[in-house]
């Protein structure tokens, strides 16, 4: 990396983070009814035990977006979307542990969709062991099986990991097979955690940015009527 003056860097990437703060800030909503039931699916990402109330990677951030994802989740359901949960889980011989803290082990409560979302239900669950549910063989058979479906709603945490992971994979090899495809991340459903220099604030404004210009559709929120 050619190295750059700190204060350059700093005045320069104050001016960029004002305009990408704007730029997310004045984008729309949708609605779900705009969407066609038999072409749409809810994606719910990672919204398990060990991201929201226990273990390393727990986050009270992403705790607070439960209410609102089980309100678009009941709205899905009774609008008849096909809706897909993610959940991590690994071995305690996951590389994954090198780059994090061990997290959402076999067998524990971390690995397990959290209770308001199992009794609300209407989900296929797909269990994930590195952070893109894009490669799982699960997804890809089910993306292979429901080839009408071009909009999908990706819901959950860690925005700036399994969130833009999978979206952008997602949008990519829709790109690679020439079709049109909606993917559609809204802001307020998302969220990430604080961990050190891993400012969530920050990382999630950036994640949204990195998802919008790979032509992810970056939305404040799904209105349910």
């Amino acid at each position: 990396m050619k190295r750059v003056a700190k204060e350059k860097f700093l005045t320069d990437s104050q001016k960029a983070l004002n305009e990408i703060y704007d730029m997310l800030h004045s984008v729309k909503s949708i609605s779900l009814q705009e969407l066609p039931a038999e072409k749409t699916a809810l994606i719910m990402v990672d919204l398990i035990n060990g991201f929201t109330r226990e273990g390393a990677l727990q986050s009270a951030k992403v705790e607070g977006i439960l209410n609102e994802v089980v309100k678009l989740q009941q709205a899905s359901i009774d609008k008849g979307i096909e809706i897909l949960a993610f959940a991590d889980s690994h071995n305690e011989a996951s590389p994954e542990f090198e780059s994090y803290p061990p997290h959402c082990l076999i067998g524990t409560s971390e690995e397990e969709i959290v209770s308001e979302l199992q009794q609300v239900g209407g989900y296929q669950l797909i269990r994930k062991n590195s952070t893109n549910g894009f490669l799982e063989e699960e997804f890809q058979k089910w993306l292979s099986e429901k080839q009408d479906i071009d909009s999908f709603i990706i819901v959950g945490d860690c925005t700036d990991i399994c969130i833009q992971q999978f979206a952008v994979t997602l949008k990519c090899w829709f790109n690679k097979e020439n079709k049109k495809a909606r993917v559609i991340v809204p802001i307020d459903l998302v969220e990430t955690y604080d961990l050190g220099s891993h400012n969530g604030d920050l990382v999630q404004l950036m994640a949204l940015y990195n998802m919008t210009i790979n032509g992810v559709e970056v939305v404040q929120t799904i209105e349910l009527t």
